[in-house]
């Protein structure tokens, strides 16, 4: 049997608010969720799933119904360095103070 790490209530509540999005998403587009599994080439179960946020469905699954519902390209966007504001923050706080220029042997004789 397989076993999902524990997650903190924060990333459940992202997975349930995605699940929860995809629903609506398909819901708007008009597709039913027999439709919807036979496109992802997953079974309807699989899909109630991913409705839920379920943490044990693959990656690969939510990109393949994001991308049915015409949403993929929002999945590049997700750690996108522009994105990062922590990350950012964090590389420019190792720039260094100032920059000293590199002398050539020649120069230091």
């Amino acid at each position: 049997m397989r076993t999902t790490p524990p997650l903190s209530l924060p990333v459940k509540r992202a997975l349930a608010k995605l699940g929860g999005d995809i629903r609506d998403a398909r819901l708007r587009r008009r597709i039913t969720a027999t439709l919807m599994a036979e496109r992802a080439f997953i079974t309807r179960v699989t899909l109630g799933k991913v409705e839920r946020g379920d943490p044990g469905v693959s990656l690969g699954t939510y990109a393949t119904v994001l991308f049915i519902l015409g949403l993929a390209s929002r999945l590049e966007e997700l750690v996108d360095v522009k994105n990062d504001t922590l990350g950012l923050q964090l590389e420019d706080a190792r720039l260094p103070k100032r920059v000293r220029r590199v002398r050539s042997r020649k120069e230091a004789k």
